[in-house]
């Protein structure tokens, strides 16, 4: 693996609350983004001031960082709530906020970082030059880029890249996606989207004649790039990014420790790269991210190479199939047998899809040797695929689990002028100290104060140190008590928390408005302008503004309301240029997909390889 010019690596991890944010750090996160009251892309995991500040806390002092969501399209009515929520949340240590509205840029914010929201569609060269050029700290690459996209961004800019390597995919664009808010007036860029993509859809033809029907034609399977991670390094990623402010802490913790020591295997071989954030965390449990909610997954678009056999959706289901077990091999009426290096146990969720390609699933009611019994399944035979798609022991595993993430210390204890001398160095080399005078305490021949004293200095307890070594130099064997000597120890370790707190070095920017130009001149609804604030940035930019966002438009008909880079005709194989000799056409164009209540034109816009959905 190469140097990376920029070496610091960061474990970014998902936070729905207070308590997920707290777990996401202590299994290995270098950094957790959570929601903030309110305009965040998920609105129904908004977080009191209170609770962030909680959670900046502890993160910083693992020298971890804490990137609040406002990352919603702001309507004018909402520009003074939404810069007073920024200004609250710098002043209560958030190290940046993650926007989707320009409109930030116009506030006259305190000198908090901005990081370009995967909202705001981050594709190309062009794009990312001009954010980092009117003042944001690090974009969120949209996810459909290449390996070879991201590199030509990373040398063509010199701003840090943040990229998702794991969970769901929107099928759509980010920030480009308006299908929930044409059906339902909830919008995906407010953070109420109806996750239209997640339901059933039949694929019809001009002529009315059906090519597949009710199949999930729009739900992608999860994304998993854990074989990517030394390529995206490689590539200038700097930050990796787990999706999911909206799963539970039993996810959290076990795709956390996944990708922690994923990325731990390769910064102990590569001295160039650095953790992004002090202390080692102590599993006691092998995390599998086949075991946590999932829908079957997929490398999405960053290797090229594998495109051509890329199954990308999940059509069959949009719900967790969760771990692949075996196929079937012996059934009878109550119980059937399957061939599996995997432990199961009674409680267990397993789930298949039957002939139809429905996804049915049960739990195990008993297990006797290798007989797996159920009830209520009359769909399973022979060769069936069985999956597990809840795992109760994982479950209890990491419910109860003592997982921890501690700093490394040494400790020196020195007699010198009458006094014991009590000092540590973190791993970060910062030195605390504190001192006991000896002017009260007898001596004996009867102690081993040298025993004593490394005994009780090594009890970390629930602090958040672990001691790696002790030196002891005394001269005399006092007769001190043992309280007295945890005392010093609390001391010592309250210095040491507090003067790492002092020194966690907190990025401040200040964001200067120019007139850099944006790289279009003029903007329709898909660059979701909808305040007045966000309109002054733009024509700043030498930009003309054709139309309001999507949202502030009441006639949305023959509208594109999706664009995506997974294409159903590939998916289905019959794209006519990858299939090109072999395919026979059986369709007549244009392509529609039609739900219970209506139907979408499909466009193909083979010379880009995109699909656009027509309202």
């Amino acid at each position: 693996m190469k140097n990376n010019k920029r070496n610091y690596i960061e474990l970014l991890a998902p936070a729905k609350d207070l308590e997920c944010g707290i777990a996401a750090i202590n299994y290995g996160a270098d950094a957790v983004y959570i929601g903030g009251p309110k305009y965040g892309a998920r609105a129904a995991v908004g977080n009191s001031f209170k609770d962030i500040e909680q959670l900046i806390k502890y993160a910083h002092k693992y020298w971890a960082k804490v990137y609040v969501t406002l990352n919603t399209i702001l309507y004018d009515h909402e520009l003074n709530d939404a810069g007073n929520t920024a200004n609250e949340l710098y002043n209560i240590g958030a190290d940046a906020l993650i926007i989707q509205d320009m409109a930030f840029l116009e506030m006259g914010l305190p000198p908090i970082p901005l990081f370009a929201s995967t909202q705001t569609n981050n594709l190309s060269v062009e794009k990312i030059k001009f954010l980092q050029n009117v003042g944001f700290q690090r974009v969120i690459l949209a996810r459909e880029l290449t390996l070879s996209q991201i590199k030509e961004i990373h040398n063509a800019t010199a701003i840090d890249l943040e990229f998702f390597v794991h969970g769901a995919l929107c099928v759509s664009y980010s920030g480009q996606c308006y299908f929930s808010h044409a059906i339902s007036k909830r919008s995906a860029n407010r953070g109420e989207c109806l996750q239209a993509c997640r339901m059933i859809y039949s694929l019809e033809d001009s002529k009315g004649k059906t090519i597949v029907k009710d199949k999930y034609l729009l739900s992608l399977k999860d994304l998993n790039l854990t074989n990517s991670l030394p390529d995206l390094i490689d590539a200038g990623i700097s930050s990796f990014k787990i999706e999911g402010r909206l799963k539970d802490i039993n996810y959290v913790k076990n795709v956390t420790a996944y990708f922690r020591k994923s990325l731990d295997d390769i910064l102990n071989s590569d001295s160039s790269l650095i953790k992004g954030s002090s202390g080692k965390v102590y599993f006691n449990f092998a995390a599998d991210i086949n075991k946590t909610f999932n829908r079957g997954f997929t490398e999405y678009f960053v290797n090229t190479s594998k495109l051509q056999h890329n199954k990308i959706a999940a059509v069959n289901s949009p719900k967790s199939v969760g771990e692949l077990l075996g196929k079937i091999n012996f059934i009878d009426k109550d119980y059937f047998t399957i061939k599996t290096p995997s432990r199961l146990n009674t409680g267990d969720g397993l789930c298949y899809f039957d002939n139809e390609g429905v996804l049915n699933g049960f739990s195990i009611n008993k297990l006797d040797g290798d007989r797996i019994y159920y009830k209520l399944c009359k769909s399973l035979s022979k060769g069936m695929d069985i999956y597990r798609n809840h795992d109760s022991e994982l479950v209890k595993t990491l419910k109860n689990n003592k997982t921890n993430r501690k700093i490394d210390i040494s400790i020196s204890i020195i007699e010198r002028d009458s006094q014991l001398l009590f000092a540590v160095i973190d791993e970060d080399n910062l030195t605390s100290s504190c001192s006991l005078p000896l002017k009260d305490f007898d001596v004996s021949e009867n102690i081993d104060l040298s025993h004593l004293l490394e005994q009780q200095i090594k009890k970390t307890g629930n602090t958040i140190f672990n001691v790696v070594s002790v030196s002891i130099e005394i001269y005399s064997n006092y007769l001190i008590p043992v309280s007295v000597i945890n005392n010093c120890r609390r001391n010592l370790y309250e210095a040491s928390e507090n003067n790492r707190n002092i020194h966690f070095q907190r990025k401040l920017f200040n964001i200067c408005p120019n007139t850099f130009p944006f790289p279009e001149s003029k903007l329709n609804y898909k660059s979701n302008i909808a305040n007045k604030l966000s309109k002054q940035f733009y024509q700043r930019h030498e930009v003309q503004i054709v139309e309001n966002g999507f949202e502030l438009s009441s006639n949305h008909e023959g509208k594109e309301i999706m664009i995506c880079k997974y294409c159903i005709k590939d998916e289905l194989d019959i794209c006519p240029i990858k299939n090109k000799a072999k395919l026979k056409t059986t369709y007549t164009e244009p392509l529609y997909i039609r739900d219970a209540k209506r139907k979408y034109q499909l466009v193909f816009d083979c010379a880009k390889c995109n699909m656009k959905i027509i309202y």
